[in-house]
């Protein structure tokens, strides 16, 4: 199989296939003939994994870690199931903090709807963001 029909097989693009080639994930077979790289059926399965494992965002560092393990006969679960988890616990976080600012930005809009647009002053360049209007900081620098 050469690149291009790889790249069909796989749903994917040539420019996937040559830049998995050209750092190692993959190696093609060199024809003595005619110096065409071919790609043989345990080349398309090891690229079936590493799409596999992008779609889960798996680093290339991981991925290379993980294809090392099992090049060298050993299983890469235990190392797959530790990169999910930490992955998880990561999105989770950013998860929690998406719902933070989800919520912020609702109440902003909300705090927001019968707010008038000003132009911005010397001291302030938007009041909806700053949290005061003119009145607010004219009364703060009086009492304050």
């Amino acid at each position: 199989m050469r690149v291009t029909e790889l790249a069909n097989a796989m749903d994917t693009t040539p420019d996937t296939v040559r830049y998995y080639t050209r750092i190692g994930l993959i190696v093609p077979i060199k024809s003595p003939n005619n110096g065409y790289k071919t790609y043989g059926k345990k080349t398309q399965q090891r690229l079936k994994f590493i799409l596999s494992a992008r779609q889960l965002d798996f680093s290339v560092e991981e991925i290379k870690g993980i294809l090392s393990e099992s090049d060298k006969g050993n299983t890469a679960c235990p190392l797959v199931r530790e990169i999910v988890e930490h992955r998880l616990a990561e999105t989770e976080k950013q998860f929690q903090a998406t719902l933070i600012l989800r919520k912020r930005l609702k109440k902003a809009m909300d705090d927001w709807q019968s707010k008038p647009n000003k132009a911005p002053t010397g001291d302030m360049i938007c009041h909806l963001i700053e949290g005061e209007s003119e009145g607010d900081a004219h009364q703060r620098g009086n009492n304050g």
